[in-house]
């Protein structure tokens, strides 16, 4: 008759059930009603092909009066209401399916539409599941609550770590089983949660993110720990999943034991997630990140653009999470922090080193204003925009963030440029968000920095690396005194690069006295090639003097090519002996190639034991 009525075959055989168990206790539905506890109406419609599938608490009272196996008939109860869609219940929540992931609380990910604020587009800007082996701990806990064993699972990790996103891949095997979702949030969570906890129905997924505004909750937090551990272990209302996402920090606070002689505030909640905690990492281990870069070269240009800026540190979930919130935070600055973030774009762009001195990107910030908000700076415009790019955003990302340089270890040597500099960059010192540096190279890369970025770069950088890069950039946008001025700097730092660069301008310029001391400043702090350049410059102006002077300043610093330039010279003019013994020279400095050379002129001269014995050697 069920199935006449467009019933399930299951539910079919469950009256079938119920009917024999009435059959074999010789009793009728007034006496079953009273044995189990229920009202005669409601026996009446559990046995009736007209009504449909009973509630499981009904089929739990009716089992248990008749001695029925209650798992079975519960099995039989959730199957039927499964297949005549009659188990979702008058409880919170609604259908999986009609649920979105930002509705859970699933952080937006990546940059570019989602940005833009198009919400048309925001639900397409979503980067392919990349699973790691927490997701196999959820696996197992939703195949438990399929089979009709109530869950709880509660994932602890930092911030825009893919606790939620998680949860939300692993519900999905129970939307397409026509399960429902409760995300209790109205009016406030806590409050939410306790009015209506007692309420929740079978086959019910409770989504409780962030799960401190909860348990967490000073009033009521113990209370609804308590009804979630009750929704747990009532079978009559299961199978449920509850799930909740916590940082560590307050899954410590939840579960610490209390100290003596002081309450305890979360004995509850202790007791609740004992045992139910799912670590996920704060990075993405060799696996996946091998799985992201597969799905980055199949076409997914989130991941795609994530892994290059978080491929090093692995913290991808944390880049798809920030990016979105770091640009909106960017274009919507207010504008002395906006001038201070296009100043570090720029510098990091022109070549600046990653730690940005906190009085370089000020003073280069004043020309980004316009006139009128430059004339409504206040006195303490500098600190407030600093206090405004430093309050973080999902990830635990800023715009701009204090850093401090790690100690140069290094044993002991001469003064070198590199330490110089780092010694002289002293004060606080700022990193711009890798997001936004990117973005910077990209939608600034046609911009030329105002006059007080150059300004700024010459007044307080001082590592020689900086410099020469900030003044070949000046170079190519033709602001060519500031370049000047900033080798300068570079080489009273001693930067090699700049002492060379500086050297060939001197000799070009007709000073050799000048050219010479700035080559030998050059090669004391690395450069040895300077001096061999030089030789070459004075060899096409046929000054043959200066010529070996400088190579024998070059080869008397180690350079072999000076050396050997110099034997070449040498076997030239005749001076086969000179020559010779250059070539021994270079020998002894440890070039080994110059020994086919040496054997050639020992043969040449026709000394063939002498060669024999140097081929010898080079084999």
């Amino acid at each position: 008759m069920d199935e006449q009525n467009g019933h399930s075959p299951q539910l079919t055989k469950l009256r079938g059930r119920l009917a024999d168990g009435l059959a074999r206790a010789r009793l009728n539905q007034t006496q079953l009603a009273r044995r189990a506890g229920l009202g005669r109406t409601t026996v009446s419609e559990a046995f009736s092909s007209q009504k449909p599938v009973p509630s499981a608490e009904t089929v739990v009272a009716l089992s248990r009066a008749l001695k029925l196996p209650e798992e079975e008939m519960l099995a039989l109860q959730r199957t039927a209401a499964q297949q005549v869609g009659a188990g979702r219940t008058e409880g919170p929540g609604r259908p999986i399916g009609e649920w979105g992931p930002h509705d859970l609380e699933v952080h937006r990910a990546g940059p570019g539409p989602t940005a833009a604020g198009s919400d048309m587009f925001a639900e397409r800007a979503w980067p392919a599941y990349v699973r790691r082996k927490h997701d196999r701990v959820l696996d197992r806990a939703v195949a438990d609550t399929m089979a009709g064993r109530s869950q709880i699972m509660v994932l602890v990790g930092a911030s825009s770590t893919g606790k939620t996103r998680a949860c939300w891949e692993a519900v999905q095997p129970l939307a397409d089983q026509g399960w429902r979702l409760w995300h209790p949030f109205d009016p406030t969570r806590a409050q939410a949660a306790l009015e209506q906890l007692h309420r929740v129905g079978p086959r019910t997924v409770v989504w409780l993110n962030e799960a401190q505004h909860y348990l967490g909750d000073r009033a009521v937090g113990e209370q609804i720990a308590a009804a979630v551990h009750r929704l747990l272990v009532s079978r009559e209302r299961g199978p449920v999943l509850v799930l909740g996402t916590l940082w560590p920090e307050y899954a410590t606070q939840y579960t610490a034991l209390p100290v003596p002689s002081e309450p305890d505030l979360h004995s509850r909640a202790r007791e609740l997630l004992a045992g139910h905690f799912l670590a996920v990492p704060d990075a993405f281990d060799g696996p996946a990140l091998a799985t992201a870069w597969a799905l980055a070269e199949d076409g997914d240009w989130l991941l795609a653009d994530a892994l290059t800026r978080a491929h090093a540190d692995g913290r991808i979930t944390q880049d798809l999470a920030g990016a979105p919130e770091l640009l909106n935070r960017y274009q919507h600055a207010g504008p002395a922090a906006k001038a201070v973030l296009q100043s570090a774009m720029d510098a990091r762009r022109l070549g600046v080193g990653l730690h940005l001195p906190q009085a370089f990107l000020t003073d280069a910030a004043t020309d980004y204003l316009s006139q009128n908000d430059y004339d409504q700076l206040t006195d303490g415009w500098a600190e407030q925009a600093y206090a405004e790019l430093a309050k973080p955003v999902h990830g635990k990302q800023a715009p701009l963030r204090q850093t401090s340089r790690r100690p140069v270890r290094r044993p002991p040597v001469p003064d070198s440029a590199a330490i110089k500099g780092a010694e002289a960059e002293r004060g606080p010192q700022f990193r711009l968000a890798d997001y936004l540096e990117q973005h910077g190279r990209t939608s600034r890369r046609r911009l030329c920095p105002p006059a007080s970025f150059w300004h700024a770069a010459l007044t307080h950088l001082a590592h020689p690396d900086d410099l020469n890069r900030v003044a070949d950039e000046a170079e190519k946008r033709l602001r060519l005194q500031w370049a000047h001025h900033l080798r300068h700097k570079a080489a009273a730092h001693g930067s090699p690069v700049a002492l060379a660069l500086l050297a060939v301008l001197r000799e070009e310029a007709g000073d050799p006295d000048g050219a010479e001391v700035l080559a030998r400043l050059a090669s004391c702090h690395g450069d040895t090639d300077v001096l061999r350049r030089l030789a070459m410059m004075r060899d096409e102006a046929g000054d043959r003097d200066g010529v070996e002077a400088l190579l024998h300043q070059a080869a008397s610093l180690g350079h072999t090519d000076a050396l050997l330039r110099l034997v070449e010279m040498r076997d030239e003019a005749g001076d086969r002996d000179g020559a010779e013994a250059l070539l021994q020279q270079a020998v002894d400095l440890g070039d080994t190639d110059v020994l086919r050379r040496l054997a050639m002129m020992r043969d040449e001269a026709g000394d063939r034991d002498g060669a024999e014995a140097l081929l010898h050697q080079v084999v």
